[in-house]
């Protein structure tokens, strides 16, 4: 029942590749909520609207590019109305240019729908954006938490110094 309050953006977006944009997008709160088709088709619409991609909505996974794919994605997620967003790296099977795209549309995400976001990413710049709160972890273990400023421009593990050193 509580993973029905969260959405979950994959790092290589598995959508089904049978089905169109729109489709990725209205199936499930149709299927698994039981919600009415008609309803979700327009919130569908109104979702890869939100993504960028209402002139994508009649084509199939393998005729939009990655960064494409992963806004689908994320437009999947959120048709289930979650309460909390799960990323896990959004962006690594991504080139830089539709990382950007997509990076784009998590910040808009992030300021404007009031949904909890937890996400995995190297994209430090990214975090340091629109994060409230940073975890590092290392070895399945929080080595360190705080705002950005905190764990960012004054880390206090010998371990965030050297991982920020690396990707910074």
């Amino acid at each position: 029942e509580q993973r029905r309050n969260i959405g979950f953006v994959f790092q290589h977006f598995n959508l089904f590749p049978h089905m169109t944009a729109l489709e990725n997008v209205w199936h499930t709160p149709v299927r698994i909520m039981k919600r009415p088709k008609a309803q979700c088709v327009e919130e569908a619409k109104k979702l890869l609207q939100q993504v960028e991609l209402s002139e994508k909505i009649d084509l199939h996974p393998r005729e939009l590019s990655g960064g494409q794919q992963q806004r689908v994605a994320i437009a999947r997620a959120l048709a289930m109305h979650p309460a909390l967003m799960l990323f896990d790296e959004p962006t690594s099977a991504l080139d830089p240019e539709m990382t950007i795209e997509v990076l784009n549309v998590m910040q808009h995400l992030a300021s404007e729908s009031g949904t909890t976001m937890i996400i995995v990413t190297h994209e430090i710049e990214f975090a340091r954006k629109v994060a409230d709160r940073i975890v590092i972890m290392a070895d399945g273990q929080i080595i360190e938490q705080g705002t950005p400023e905190d764990v960012l421009d004054a880390p206090k593990h010998p371990r965030t110094r050297e991982f920020l050193a690396k990707v910074v």
